[in-house]
């Protein structure tokens, strides 16, 4: 897959590193929503390890207040521009609005990582086969994230008493009939396959029982695409239900994820946690070479 200027390459997971310049993200809101901070994070996560960078401007956590194009814009650009001017690595926005992705690309931005999978903002023209979001990545011949999503609220319920095996929905078909549907919009629009990568959409419009099951069942939503793949876990609810912690107590669950993600053979994972998941990584490769 090619982002930016950086080729990347099956058979290692990269890292993408998470900057939300917000003041609510569920799990870091108000921590760099300031240039200097941002900046300063961005070094450390390059350091640490990080491959990607990937900038959001409008927290997507479960009840999240959704803000003006103006205002997202405002909060993203200079982080852009600071990164671009001061560093070497790819950078990724995080949005779901043709208006902020325009303006993210304009200043050097280099994936879109679009959280409704190019069927967002413009739903009534997805429903007539065009997307305003998918005509932009194609005409700025930039890379794209197409995530998994729906309107549908998802339900937290206790682990306890969970039939992993339920029969009454199979989410991975739904997963995969829902990034076929995104591929579509993208290949219509023109969108380069080699710079395209999908993300099931872990915590996004699923219930807590349909987030273990995308995670159990990786390798398999991995395998029904000949594209790369990428998993967003990191200090999620999800985590959270299961152990039981908070958030700044899923660093282990999150690196239990990653190895799911590296067995399935995802090309990223998107984390908070760089350092961490960056030597986690390199020792679980090493020492599954030639297995």
């Amino acid at each position: 897959m090619i982002i930016g200027n950086r080729s990347f390459t099956k058979g290692h997971t990269y890292i993408m590193g998470i900057l939300n310049v917000t003041p609510d993200s569920f799990s870091d809101g108000g921590n760099f929503n300031s240039l200097d901070r941002a900046l300063k994070h961005t070094e450390q996560m390059i350091s640490d390890g990080a491959d990607v960078i990937d900038i959001g401007g409008e927290s997507t956590r479960p009840g999240y207040v959704r803000i003006s194009e103006n205002e997202e814009i405002e909060r993203i650009a200079p982080v852009i521009e600071g990164i671009v001017n001061n560093f070497d690595i790819p950078i990724s926005v995080d949005t779901y609005k043709p208006l902020v992705a325009k303006e993210a690309l304009k200043k050097g931005a280099h994936l879109i990582n679009d959280i409704w999978g190019l069927k967002g903002e413009d739903f009534e023209e997805v429903k007539n086969g065009t997307s305003h979001m998918a005509d932009l990545i194609a005409r700025e011949n930039a890379a794209c994230c197409l995530m998994v999503n729906r309107n549908l609220p998802p339900v937290d319920p206790s682990a306890n008493g969970i039939n992993f095996d339920s029969e009454q929905k199979d989410i991975v078909k739904e997963v995969i009939n829902d990034l076929n549907e995104s591929l579509n919009i993208a290949y219509k629009a023109g969108i380069d396959r080699e710079k395209i990568l999908l993300d099931p959409g872990v915590g996004f419009g699923k219930t807590y029982e349909d987030n273990v099951n995308v995670i159990k069942k990786l390798a398999e939503i991995c395998n029904a695409f000949d594209l790369p793949m990428l998993l967003g876990t990191s200090r999620k609810s999800v985590i959270g239900l299961t152990l039981g912690t908070d958030r700044s107590e899923r660093l282990e669950g999150t690196l239990a994820t990653t190895a799911k993600a590296i067995e399935a053979g995802c090309l990223f994972v998107r984390v908070h946690d760089v350092k961490e998941n960056a030597r986690f990584i390199k020792m679980y490769e090493t020492i599954s070479k030639g297995e």
